[in-house]
């Protein structure tokens, strides 16, 4: 796992010293990614950077990596990922005539790409992203994998003669020519918690989609779509089904525990994570295997601060000790401090390591200091994200109020949230400029970008109105909402050099359950009813019959105490550039006590991030 960045320009050398100071600010800024090792390469028309966290081949997997014939380069490959079926192709390479130089999955991708030109994009199954400089028809080309693991950007300069990519928008801001800019379709997007593909929030900057090939060449850039859900009959009964999709995790289990270094299992006492560490620890009992190391993040005193609410309804920490205990991993539970996510330079580190306000607070803090304590041990962590888009896990996808909403079913499930009376959400405006949020039009920007998703959706024929309905659910969840979690795991992730794998993502498995009808999906009357008929015999009978449960959320009154601090400094500072977007009246009455604490937590965590975000980034806001 690792950073990439570079960009390719046809109207001038960049082998030039000026060009060699741009590609290495802009490498330099994703160290955290690749804390192992640097390389760069650069050709008259083409400069490639890399940040590299060894993983897989670590003496010989270096980057950007070539191929040469008589002396001539073919291409170079700078790249990021972990290629999962990379042995298998590297047998049938060989087959073909190819000869390699080191046990990398980086070579394998490079000679697959010279074996099969673009036609590659289909043989790969991993998560990756990467760019190919093809010095035979000087041409770059960005890969990005079917689901969207990894991340990768790219922008226009010079007048729109030069093209640069990045694994994140820092790297492209380092670049001279390239502002950080956002206008207000940007912070339209930035707040609706609806992600949309493609899209980069800076202005000028685009991501490259999830399963898209994006090529530049002299006559310009050009995108091409290489994998897409589709619909499929479904023929398979129950039982058939079931064992399919344990056969299918199994196999995914054997490709994704392979590792040269220490690999470990992110455990929440939870179906998802629970069933990832049942099966790495089956795995691991195979010759040659380590056993499993698991990891748990909880808060200090959260026994005592613990209030259950609508979604979470119980402590994870009886859960993680029956699994651990029951497939015997050896495991540690990380607590982190409140001090810890009151710190004002961890909550910075937090935002650096998106490049943006999430509006999340602790969601995303918690996050990036359990992989920091994580790291200490292991390289590569397993996860169980998007078993809960995939299996329908959360419960919204239950509950018929939010199932019929004409929007978003997560937006939905927040207004039911805050309507219960359990305080604010993610991304809440509450207090921002009443006159900006109306100019902003958030609710007909997520109408817009609704109706937009709903027209890709891919149905069977003679689909029923509830299968066609959850199948809409399901597309939206995959495409839209999952994206938003891959994101920031692989942002707090990276930022802390440990690469997180996502068993359930395997595109293969998506492919198949997504055309499981939702009949099978809740075939013993509840959510995740087909996930957890397939692993019922790893797990005990408390982890198989736990209610869905998401990440827990600090509830120590102390953090709020420090939120409102916050909020208090900054209102009181009139250099703060977020104050030109606050409704002044909104902010007193919080800190006058007029609010509840827990309906100002996420409005005072968005204003605090907005602040630091304008401040440190230098952002420059074209809004109406």
């Amino acid at each position: 796992m690792c950073g990439i960045t570079g960009w390719t320009a046809y109207d001038r050398d960049l082998t030039g010293g000026a060009e060699r100071a741009a590609l290495t600010a802009m490498t330099a800024t994703m160290k955290c990614r690749g804390p192992d090792a640097e390389g760069q390469w650069a050709g008259p028309h083409a400069a490639l950077g890399h940040r590299r966290l060894a993983v897989i081949d670590l003496p010989g997997g270096s980057q950007p990596m070539g191929v040469a014939e008589d002396g001539r380069t073919l291409a170079v490959l700078t790249y990021s990922g972990e290629l999962y079926n990379y042995r298998d192709l590297r047998r049938e390479l060989r087959s073909r005539g190819h000869r390699f130089r080191t046990a990398s999955d980086t070579e394998v991708v490079l000679h697959a790409y010279l074996e099969w030109g673009r036609s590659f994009t289909t043989r790969l199954n991993g998560m990756y992203a990467l760019a190919v400089w093809d010095a035979r028809t000087e041409e770059l080309l960005l890969l990005r994998d079917r689901v969207g693991i990894k991340p990768l950007y790219y922008c226009c300069a010079g007048a729109g003669s030069e093209v640069l990519f990045a694994s994140e928008p820092k790297a492209l801001l380092a670049h001279p020519a390239v502002e950080a800019e956002v206008c207000a379709d940007g912070l339209r997007e930035l707040l609706s918690l609806a992600k949309t593909p493609g899209h980069a929030i800076y202005t000028g900057l685009r991501e490259v989609r999830p399963g898209h090939l994006v090529t530049i060449s002299r006559t310009g850039i050009t995108e091409e779509r290489y994998w897409a859900l589709r619909a499929r009959e479904h023929t398979d009964d129950l039982g058939v089904t079931v064992s399919t999709v344990r056969a299918m995790l199994e196999q995914i289990m054997i490709r994704q525990t392979v590792a040269d270094v220490p690999l470990c299992s992110l455990l929440s006492g939870g179906l998802d994570s629970s069933a990832i560490t049942a099966l790495a620890a089956r795995t691991a009992h195979r010759p040659g295997h380590a056993g499993v190391r698991s990891f748990s993040v909880t808060f200090d005193q959260h026994e005592r601060d613990f209030v259950p609410d609508l979604m979470h309804v119980d402590s994870d920490q009886p859960y993680v000790r029956a699994l651990a205990g029951h497939v015997g991993t050896d495991h540690t539970d990380i607590t982190l401090a409140t001090a810890g996510l009151m710190n004002h330079a961890n909550r910075r580190a937090a935002l650096h390591a998106r490049d943006l306000p999430s509006g999340l607070g602790d969601f995303d803090l918690s996050a990036l200091l359990l992989f920091r304590a994580v790291r200490e041990h292991s390289t590569v962590a397993l996860s169980g994200e998007g078993a809960d888009e995939l299996f329908g896990g959360y419960f919204w996808f239950h509950d018929p109020q939010t199932v019929r909403a004409g929007t978003f079913p997560w937006r939905a499930a927040i207004e039911v949230y805050t309507r219960a009376g359990f305080g604010d959400a993610p991304m809440s405006t509450r207090l921002l400029d009443p006159a900006l949020v109306r100019a902003l039009d958030l609710p007909g920007h997520r109408r817009e970008r609704y109706r937009r998703a709903l027209a890709e959706v891919p149905h069977p024929e003679h689909a029923g109105p509830v299968e066609h309905r959850m199948r809409e659910i399901t597309y939206l969840h995959l495409t839209r909402f999952l994206p938003m979690l891959l994101d920031r795991k692989d942002r707090m992730s990276m930022a802390n050099g440990l690469e997180v794998r996502v068993p359930f993502c395997d595109h293969e498995l998506i492919e198949y359950v997504f055309n499981v009808p939702w009949s099978m999906k809740t075939a013993a009357g509840r959510e995740k009813s087909l996930l957890r008929a397939a692993v019922a015999d790893l797990l005990p009978d408390a982890v198989l019959k736990r209610p869905k449960n998401p990440y827990p959320t600090i509830q120590d009154p102390r953090y709020t105490d420090t939120l409102r601090t916050a909020l208090a400094d900054l209102a009181h500072d009139s250099s703060a550039p977020v104050n030109a977007l606050l409704d002044r009246t909104a902010v007193t009455k919080a800190l006058n006590g007029d609010a509840n604490p827990r309906d100002m937590r996420y409005a005072a965590e968005l204003v605090l991030d907005l602040n630091t975000w304008l401040d440190d980034y230098r952002v420059r806001l074209d809004l109406p």
